[in-house]
């Protein structure tokens, strides 16, 4: 058996000091996307800790796929938010992300970050460069600066996109997938450490090759001082005039990988239910698809990705959450909006092959159904909405599951434990 991927905070602990910290990636604040929520997070706690931290990121695009006004002027652009030092620089956004779009989007990315990448390096001189992947072709970006400033090296995995790409369609086969996944194994030989989220992404970074003393699991975390469970209605019930005793609840990003298609068939297998709302809260490329799709169904309701300060409220309205996803996705991504509905202290209802990352950490927490499986996936949301007591015992088994796995406090002074041993070494 393999040795596992060391966790941040396991061990002998490090002697705190002050790091200087070189954060490169696509996405920042305040974009909506959950790696930027979290990168952002990371930035921020990590000055609040005493660190010099500083960000080359894109500018912000999501979730409309378009660069907001203010932003838009000028190729690049330095500021100070927060305590963190943030450089943003112009890329292609491409309206409708096809495959190739999204590959040109990364790349555009790439090529706009590396002199301020550079230039930060020469700068600051980092202890450590870091970076979030999405979006790997930026990867040897970071790997150069840190060979410049004469840093350590951290690549930080969040998903696999080539794989991920794979198994939702926008990649075929052949030669192009055989170059992206040369390249993908050599960026990945390149650093000094690797992280992912889940256990199973990082077992799939020592099949990828890297050594097991270089991989380390480094979890997103939930946010669970803002994000409790509630007895009182969420405010959303009025303000969308959901009347219903009961709602499934999707909040989140709307594409390929989601496999979000099935809550469709869910609501629709589950019409003659008048206690029931489904309600899909996101953005993304699949979206209109998806609402032409359910034209004709009166159970389900569209909304759009609500702010960060208002999650705690919003993840109140749901009597059970829904976490579809495609198959042979689950061990490539683990989706960030997990740890904050375990936090909600509501039961989830996913998609996921027996034995991969993301059903083992819903297991206890809600019922894990086959992917593709809309009969199962109707019949387990029902199963809850109909046993009170089940459905109550889950929800505190999630928020416990939250407040042990998933503490962002824990999570990040492990890393920075971790930091401190690499730099040391």
């Amino acid at each position: 058996m393999p040795p596992e991927p060391t966790v941040p905070g396991a061990g002998a602990p490090a002697a705190p000091r002050a790091l200087r910290i070189l954060i490169l990636g696509l996405n920042y604040a305040p974009d909506m996307v959950g790696i930027a929520v979290y990168t952002s997070d990371l930035a921020e706690h990590l000055v609040r800790g005493g660190h010099v931290v500083e960000v080359v990121a894109g500018k912000p695009y999501y979730p409309a796929w378009r660069v907001p006004e203010a932003f838009r002027s000028g190729w690049r652009r330095r500021t100070r938010e927060n305590g963190v030092d943030v450089t943003r620089v112009a890329h292609y956004v491409p309206a409708k992300p096809t495959g190739a779009r999204r590959i040109l989007h990364h790349a555009s990315f790439a090529a706009s970050s590396l002199v301020p990448a550079l230039a930060a390096a020469r700068r600051m001189r980092p202890d450590v460069v870091i970076q979030v992947s999405p979006s790997l072709i930026a990867a040897p970006v970071a790997r150069l600066a840190a060979s410049v400033g004469g840093a350590r090296s951290w690549l930080h995995i969040q998903d696999f996109e080539v794989e991920a790409a794979i198994a939702t369609g926008l990649v075929k086969g052949g030669t192009t997938l055989k170059l992206a996944l040369a390249f993908e194994r050599r960026v990945l030989s390149w650093f000094d450490r690797v992280s992912s989220i889940s256990p199973a992404m990082c077992r799939k970074c020592r099949e990828k090759g890297v050594p097991a003393d270089h991989v380390v699991e480094f979890r997103n975390w939930a946010d669970i001082d803002s994000v409790t469970p509630r007895r009182e209605p969420s405010t959303y019930s009025g303000e969308w005039n959901v009347t219903t005793p009961h709602v499934a609840l999707y909040s989140g990003n709307i594409a390929n990988k989601q496999g979000i298609e099935i809550v469709l068939e869910a609501a629709r297998r589950l019409g003659h239910r008048r206690d029931l709302t489904f309600v899909i809260c996101g953005e993304g490329p699949n979206r209109a698809n998806l609402e032409a799709q359910a034209g004709d169904l009166g159970n389900i309701r569209f909304h759009a990705l609500q702010p960060k300060e208002r999650l705690g409220d919003l993840l109140s309205l749901a009597s059970v959450h829904l976490l579809p996803q495609a198959a042979g996705a689950a061990d490539l991504v683990l989706p960030s909006k997990l740890t904050n509905m375990l936090a909600s202290g509501r039961p989830v209802v996913a998609t996921a092959a027996a034995g991969t990352g993301l059903a083992d950490e819903v297991e206890g927490c809600g019922i894990v159904v086959p992917p593709e499986d809309g009969a199962a996936f109707a019949a387990a949301i029902e199963d809850l909405l109909d046993n009170a007591p089940a459905r109550a015992s889950l929800g505190v088994a999630a928020r416990r599951r939250a407040e042990t796995r998933w503490a962002r406090d824990a999570i990040i002074g492990g890393l920075v434990g971790e930091l401190g041993r690499l730099t040391r070494g």
